[in-house]
């Protein structure tokens, strides 16, 4: 099949993601399983002797936060529920005051990030989001590989303001990603998925955790990690993040496709039709609407406040963020309605304040800089360029033990970071390498990120070749990152 076959059947699903199908609830042992087992675990930490420099209800706060990670992996439950259950015994027990339990709901990152997730919903509300896709698959879409390209330049230039990679890469990228491949006749649970379908779920995995990487807005746990790394002396502002990670970013999402291509062939490499398809949907949309037209002076507006709002105005990224909302709401792009639907974005608000608020004190009670000094021990003699590489990889590969990357970083970065500046690394460089990796590892596996279990279970690919592509190219996007993106750091004077 050369081009798109005019039946209309698959272009209807172009702009809307596909209904989730909710998975049957698990046998009532099964979940109390789910409990006792990261009940346990804090238990037993908790009897452990308290190391030297940590104090004691610092010890209990780490059995608390271990058995929270525990139970957020496991899933009795929803992560929101787990998480307020978690506070709610560390006040209870009098390891935290109901002040200090509750002080990571007033933290500007969080809200940040809250803010974001409003502000993505009108690139899908409105229309945007889908035009941008159409736009470059117009230009790039001649060659299956050319697809892929367009693909990826729509994820890069909404993940400055799209925070949430699950909204991106299911809510954007795989409608219009599932379209093209059905249109090809390349159907998921079928043999045809390898003619289009599952190399381009591939590369919308891949680069998606790319471009999490490349902004502080992009990602969820970003803006934790920039407060992480504040906590650790390094200022991480909007510009020099994105300033940092732009070329090695660019040049990561310029060879991927190409990897994928040699390690998941598809059988269709010409597309020309689809550039045609695109023409057709971009036609149907017409001229810019009023409210695409506002949602993108918007987003020119985001960027530019967060480029320079801080060295001009000493605005931070908080109040950059309400701007743009509130000019999305004083014009109706969105509404009270649409802020309250974002069921999302205030379920992020309770877990992220929870785990962000017992980080914070584990650092406050020692906890984390005795573990920063064990890491640092692990890896002591190495030099610190060995050093670093082996933290970053070891931090990497171990989140195929996580299913939450938010769960990762506000369990490891912080101490990785200090064991990295412990064993000579540059401060800086030790911050924004670990930053881009908690982002990188977002495609090793099926569970590893919001994106991941949205794109695998569309079925165009089995367990064993998500989890090899994945593996490859992590270790291709950091080996780019670790030459290309140190170097280019040293270039600018960074460390």
């Amino acid at each position: 099949m050369s081009a798109i076959d005019p039946s209309p059947h698959p272009l209807q699903i172009a702009t809307r993601a596909p209904e989730p199908v909710a998975p049957a609830p698990p046998p009532g042992w099964q979940i109390a399983l789910r409990w006792i087992v990261p009940i346990g675990i804090g238990a037993l930490i908790r009897v452990f002797p308290v190391p030297d420099g940590v104090e004691p209800a610092g010890w209990s706060l780490l059995a608390v936060f271990v058995a929270t990670i525990a139970a957020i992996i496991a899933k009795p439950a929803p992560m929101g529920v787990v998480s307020v259950i978690g506070l709610t015994f560390a006040a209870t027990a009098g390891i935290l005051t109901i002040d200090e339990a509750l002080s990571g709901f007033g933290n500007s990152a969080i809200w940040l990030i809250v803010l974001a997730f409003f502000i993505a919903r009108g690139f899908i509300k409105t229309g945007l989001g889908a035009r941008i896709a159409f736009l470059f698959v117009k230009l790039l879409g001649k060659r299956t590989v050319g697809l892929a390209y367009g693909l990826a330049a729509t994820d890069l230039v909404l993940s400055p303001a799209m925070p949430s990679t699950t909204a991106r890469a299911g809510g954007v990228i795989f409608p219009i990603l599932r379209s093209l491949a059905s249109a090809f006749e390349s159907e998921p649970n079928d043999p045809s998925a390898t003619r289009m379908g599952s190399y381009l779920t591939n590369c919308a995995m891949q680069v998606n955790a790319v471009t999490g990487g490349m902004f502080a807005t992009a990602m969820a746990a970003n803006p934790i990690i920039v407060d992480l790394a504040t906590e650790g002396e390094v200022q991480l502002s909007w510009g020099t993040w994105a300033l940092a990670a732009i070329v090695p970013g660019l040049v990561a999402l310029a060879v991927l496709p190409l990897v994928i291509l040699k390690l998941d062939p598809p059988e269709v490499r010409e597309s020309p039709g689809a550039t045609e398809y695109a023409k057709s949907e971009l036609a149907s949309m017409g001229t810019l609407r009023r409210d695409e037209k506002l949602m993108l002076g918007v987003f020119g507006l985001l960027l530019g406040l967060w480029m320079l709002g801080d060295p001009l105005f000493g605005m931070g990224a908080t109040v950059a963020a309400m701007i743009g909302l509130s000019v999305l709401l004083v014009t109706d792009v969105l509404t009270w309605e649409d802020i309250k639907a974002e069921k999302g974005a205030w379920d992020t608000l309770v877990w992220f304040a929870v785990l962000v608020t017992m980080a914070k004190f584990l650092s406050e009670l020692g906890v984390i800089g005795w573990f920063s000094d064990v890491m640092s021990g692990a890896v002591d003699g190495f030099g610190w360029p060995l050093a670093l590489a082996v933290l970053i990889g070891v931090y990497v590969y171990g989140h195929y033990f996580f299913a939450s990357m938010t769960a990762q970083v506000t369990a490891m970065y912080a101490a990785f970071m200090g064991a990295a500046v412990v064993a000579g690394a540059p401060a800086f460089l030790a911050a924004i390498g670990l930053a881009v990796a908690s982002n990188l590892m977002g495609g090793l596996t099926h569970y590893a990120s919001g994106p991941a279990p949205v794109l695998f279970g569309a079925g165009y690919m089995s367990v064993g070749k998500w989890w090899t592509v994945g593996l490859v190219s992590s270790i291709v996007t950091l080996g780019i990152f670790g030459t290309v993106g140190v170097g280019w750091t040293k270039l600018l004077g960074l460390w």
